[in-house]
């Protein structure tokens, strides 16, 4: 694990993560931890309908919710994917799409309602790239998006990508590049960024974990949150791999080594709040 980034000067900062974690347990009641499931909860897979939170992940962020202000998950699936994944934790909030749905706690899912009109155009979407892309490539659904997975092909990234590009400039849609994986959302302002920034507003205390270079824009929220509030404390952690290179890590005040040390890095972060 990294040091937290001795050049940051915007606040006094610990030098470890078990320093991170005791100025956490001082304003834990109005503290936050947001995570970003795939590559950070769960190790990323082939198939990505059979992705799973890593061993001791759950049980972990179920004893943090208990004695931190609150626990979101923020991600680019569907609000409807996460819930299955997190059936057994009543007090954590879920943003799915990037925040174009969210539903807290155990309540209503709500969809974006600029959103909404777009439904269709992703169904057909989705339709067109099964019909139109070569084997290997995986499309996958979301309602308000359309992913295009390349995990299983990488040699068709090139392809992929042109026909993304040329879809997004047809229909007017948004490109979010990933890991592996492009994906088509509707032209509505809402990304990780903007959850974060709206969400810390009245918190004293935020950390986010992330993998990929749409977390970046959650990291950028937390730094924008500390120049604005002397008080707040914010965390950036990254959770490294080799697919994003050092842009992510760069970015962060730490980085562990992978969803499942994360799972432990949860279970101590239990102590060391408590």
């Amino acid at each position: 694990m990294r040091p937290i980034n001795a050049g940051n000067q915007r606040l006094p900062r610990p030098l470890t993560a078990e320093q991170a974690w005791r100025a956490t347990a001082d304003r834990a009641e109005r503290c936050v931890l947001f995570f970003d499931f795939d590559g950070t909860l769960a190790p990323v897979r082939d198939d990505p309908t059979a992705v799973e939170p890593a061993p001791k992940v759950l049980a972990a962020i179920d004893s943090l919710s208990a004695v931190v202000q609150r626990v979101a998950i923020v991600s680019a699936r569907p609000v409807e994917f996460l819930r299955d994944r997190f059936a057994g934790l009543d007090g954590v909030d879920l943003y799915g799409l990037y925040g174009l749905e969210h539903r807290h706690a155990s309540g209503e899912t709500v969809t974006e309602e600029a959103a909404l009109p777009w439904v269709p155009t992703m169904a057909e979407l989705a339709d067109r790239g099964r019909d139109e892309l070569p084997d290997g490539a995986l499309v996958e659904y979301k309602r308000l998006s359309v992913a295009l997975h390349y995990r299983t092909a990488p040699h068709l990234a090139g392809a992929i990508e042109r026909w993304g590009r040329d879809q997004a400039e047809r229909l007017g849609l948004r490109l979010q590049v990933g890991r592996m994986v492009l994906e088509l959302k509707p032209p509505v302002d809402r990304d990780k960024g903007m959850v974060i920034g709206e969400a810390v507003r009245s918190a004293g205390c935020a950390w986010y974990f992330g993998d990929d270079v749409s977390d970046i824009k959650a990291f950028a929220a937390l730094r924008a949150q500390e120049e604005a509030d002397p008080d707040f404390f914010g965390i950036c952690v990254a959770v490294a791999n080799p697919e994003t290179g050092d842009e992510v890590s760069t970015a962060a005040d730490l980085d562990i080594e992978s969803p499942e040390a994360l799972g432990d890095f949860l279970t101590e972060a239990v102590h060391q709040i408590s």
